[in-house]
């Protein structure tokens, strides 16, 4: 142990509490009343199992909820380390002098923006493991294949099996370099000499997949649609047939409802007889807390042509640019065409990094591993603004943001304008529409920070939103940003 001397645990198997929440709280109690400190090491796992006699299993879960709640840290060889103070404020290692002005403003920061996962769980042998061992390879002398590497592309068509229930050869996956190459690909490959493809997507939707189709060439028109997503009927009121529809079924982006089934099927249907290509977003499908997830439209029966696309961007990290797509039929053909014709954005070693993660359990482990903080970290949010008579939740059911209708007439920009200058980033709800929002909301991320900062941060917007309810508009005066 190190200079805080022994740390005692107490586990009662008699307790309603699972054991491993049992553990974590011992800890916390230590690090709150100053038994430990910052960059103290906490027993092995395998060592306290022994000593408590419980599985290691137990502990590793009980480590990891200290990691994910922002009390402890795992260090590359060192094991797990304590990485707070006992007032609960974040230790940080000593920077150089040039990073000092940097590091002073990121302090200051409670980031919510939505999308961000929780990067600190890659801290882990397996992904470590698995980058070694390509980098360990021979470095071969041709490029890479143009449509990914095939050990990847067969990863990738294990997994969707497993857990999107999708059957897809390896030949039928086509790797990029993330969502945003994906849907670069569709709109050049839908294009012919001085066609531009015209493409619907919803509204609200990604800000950045209508601007990434607009800049490369395609014609983006916006659906208003609900929670669930477009429906059938407004789609086919449409004249012409757009060439393709972009979609997100499985968890509407950002409002996060599901599209029923039958719906799905219907759309198909419609897309089969008007020849449009059904664009699949498969956002966020990996993390469900209430609800298991719909099937994939690219796994039900039609003649339509469906490409599945999906990245690592919110499983890993968006660091990567890595992602996947399904790709069948004549528009399979014409998407590998036009990668053949750009190759490969994709390292190679990335690529078979990637691979030995996914075949190995690797990407499995570590999303069960990010679902339970998630989950937890949900239960956050909606304990702290769940009750409000101002506000209701969505998008609730999975992902790693939730939405907040906020009450009619609510101004919403005056709201983000004032958490901001308190430290804490949140997004506009507006700002996921083409057209103009039809209510005020906010979009909160909560993957990314830790517990502790996410409970700083949902002090700070509950304390604003009593102001609004006070005076009808947030307190927007200078305030001091959130310093640890």
């Amino acid at each position: 142990m190190s200079r805080s001397g022994e740390l005692f645990v107490r586990v009662d198997r008699a307790a309603d509490a699972p054991l491993s929440v049992q553990i974590a709280a011992s800890v916390r109690a230590a690090v709150l009343g100053g038994a430990l400190g910052p960059g103290d090491t906490l027993p092995s796992s395998r060592a306290l199992a022994a000593d408590l006699g419980v599985s290691r299993g137990v502990v590793v879960n009980a480590y990891e909820q200290l990691v994910g709640e922002g009390f402890a840290t795992g260090r590359r060889g060192g094991g797990t380390v304590v990485a707070v103070r006992p007032d609960g404020t974040a230790s940080r290692a000593p920077s150089g002098p040039d990073q000092a002005a940097d590091e002073s403003v990121a302090r200051a920061v409670l980031d919510l923006t939505p999308g961000r996962p929780a990067t600190r769980l890659l801290q882990d042998p397996e992904w470590r493991s698995a980058w070694r061992r390509a980098v360990a390879e021979s470095v071969p002398a041709e490029p890479p294949d143009h449509l990914g590497l095939p050990s990847l592309r067969h990863a990738v068509a294990v997994y969707l099996h497993r857990v999107r229930g999708v059957e897809a050869t390896a030949d039928e996956v086509l790797i990029t370099a993330g969502a945003s190459d994906a849907l670069v690909l569709v709109a050049m490959a839908l294009g012919a000499g001085q066609h531009r493809p015209r493409i619907v997507v919803e509204d609200p939707s990604y800000p950045t997949a209508r601007r990434v189709l607009s800049a490369a060439g395609a014609r983006v028109e916006a659906l208003p649609v609900d929670a669930d997503g477009p429906r059938v009927a407004d789609l086919a009121a449409l004249s012409p047939a757009p060439d393709a529809v972009l979609l997100t079924p499985s968890h509407q982006y950002p409002l996060g409802g599901r599209m029923p089934v039958q719906e799905q099927l219907d759309l198909l249907r419609w897309a089969a007889a008007e020849e449009v290509v059904v664009l699949e977003d498969d956002y966020d499908s990996e993390f469900r807390h209430r609800r298991r997830p719909l099937p994939a439209m690219a796994s039900l029966p039609s003649r339509a042509d469906v490409v599945l696309i999906g990245s690592w961007s919110k499983t890993l990290t968006p660091w990567l640019r890595c992602g996947w797509m399904i790709v069948r039929g004549s528009v399979g053909d014409r998407l590998r065409a036009t990668r053949a014709q750009l190759d490969t954005p994709v390292s190679g070693v990335q690529q078979a990094a990637l691979a030995y993660f996914l075949s190995g359990g690797g990407l499995a482990r570590h999303t069960a591993r990010a679902q339970r903080q998630y989950s937890h970290r949900r239960g956050l949010v909606a304990a702290a603004l769940g009750n409000r008579p101002d506000v209701t939740l969505g998008a609730l059911d999975g992902g790693l943001h939730v939405v907040v209708h906020l009450s009619p007439g609510t101004d919403a920009a005056a709201l983000v304008r004032a958490a901001a200058r308190r430290g804490v980033i949140v997004a506009d709800l507006a700002d996921y529409y083409a057209a103009p929002a039809s209510s005020p909301g906010l979009v909160l991320g909560y993957g990314a920070p830790t517990d502790l900062e996410l409970r700083r941060a949902l002090s700070v917007l509950t304390t604003l939103l009593d102001t609004t309810r006070l005076t009808g508009s947030p307190d927007e005066g200078d305030t001091a940003v959130l310093r640890d």
